[in-house]
């Protein structure tokens, strides 16, 4: 029997790139290299889409007005800056909207084919009334709250499984009883006073692949009674890499494999869309990074040919 494959909705923007300084935690240049990544490998298996900026209306909804106007116009203090600590540019401000956008776009794609990918997104830090740890906008609180506000679901699970807490998420979310929070991280990683959201799992440093991948399947079914979601925005963090600059658990590749496997298997079952992110990721070795992004791609292309 021949099935018809239909290609991967995938978000992207050029202008998600931003310079940073060389000895910079962060990759500026991460997203370019992870969607050149995908064209190279997989141009014919996707479908790319791209974003506009994110209105004043629907950011109104996850973040305060007065704080979307400071940086609409260039007016962040210095305390602001320091709290989401990447060095300020026109560039930053225009991607900060188009990529809290990119994840809406995303995830309504996904409740169209059923799984969608943004080549961005996962800015889970940053808080209601501030940014904060490389995040201005939080695009997962951002597209939960308006996919709730504009009816187009009524329950969505936010799947984090960075290797930080998405302490920005959960603050943000925490009024809304249709939005359950799933955080899987590091106990003894950024951000050192953590949040408590609708579920949290805290993981002992240097956790590798198998007490990991037992850990998640055993919280997944765990979440399975608490909610059946309408969709899933699952942030499909990398940091979570043996050898990432910034983490400190120990999953092989093979690993992260595995997990992004397990997370859309189990939702594919429940015929459930899941809308992905990529979340964090640090290294100096830019082709290394962007095939480890790249791994949540290709697990979701194999379930489309599969």
């Amino acid at each position: 029997m021949i099935v018809d494959f239909k290609p991967l909705p995938i978000v992207y923007h050029p202008k998600y790139d931003i310079p940073v300084p060389k000895l910079h935690s962060f990759v500026g240049s991460k997203f370019s290299d992870l969607f050149n990544n995908l064209q190279k490998n997989y141009s014919s298996d996707l479908n790319v889409l791209t974003p506009s900026s994110a209105n004043l209306k629907n950011l109104k909804q996850s973040h305060h007005i007065d704080y979307i106007n400071k940086v609409e116009r260039d007016e962040l203090t210095k305390d602001d800056l320091r709290l989401i600590n990447l060095p300020w540019s026109e560039r930053l401000r225009e991607r900060s909207f188009l990529e809290t956008e990119g994840t809406l776009l995303t995830a309504k794609e996904a409740l169209k084919t059923g799984l969608a990918c943004h080549v961005g997104g996962g800015t889970h830090h940053a808080h209601y009334e501030h940014g904060y740890g490389f995040c201005v906008f939080n695009d997962l609180a951002y597209t939960a709250i308006n996919l709730i506000n504009q009816k187009l679901v009524k329950k969505i699970l936010i799947l984090d499984l960075d290797v930080h807490q998405g302490d920005g998420t959960i603050d943000i979310c925490k009024k809304y009883s249709s939005i359950f929070t799933c955080s899987v991280h590091s106990e003894s990683n950024f951000p050192y006073k953590k949040k408590q959201g609708s579920m949290d799992v805290s993981l002992q440093s240097e956790t590798k692949d198998e007490e990991y991948l037992q850990i998640l399947n055993s919280t997944l079914k765990k979440i399975q009674k608490k909610i059946i979601p309408d969709i899933v925005l699952y942030d499909a963090g990398v940091d979570v890499f043996a050898d990432d600059k910034l983490g400190n658990l120990k999953l092989s590749l093979e690993g992260i494999k595995k997990r992004d496997h397990l997370v859309l298997d189990h939702y594919r079952k429940l015929d459930i869309p899941v809308a992905t992110v990529i979340g964090g990721g640090y290294s100096k070795d830019i082709q290394e990074l962007a095939y480890r992004h790249s791994i949540i791609f290709e697990t979701a292309l194999n379930f489309l040919k599969n």
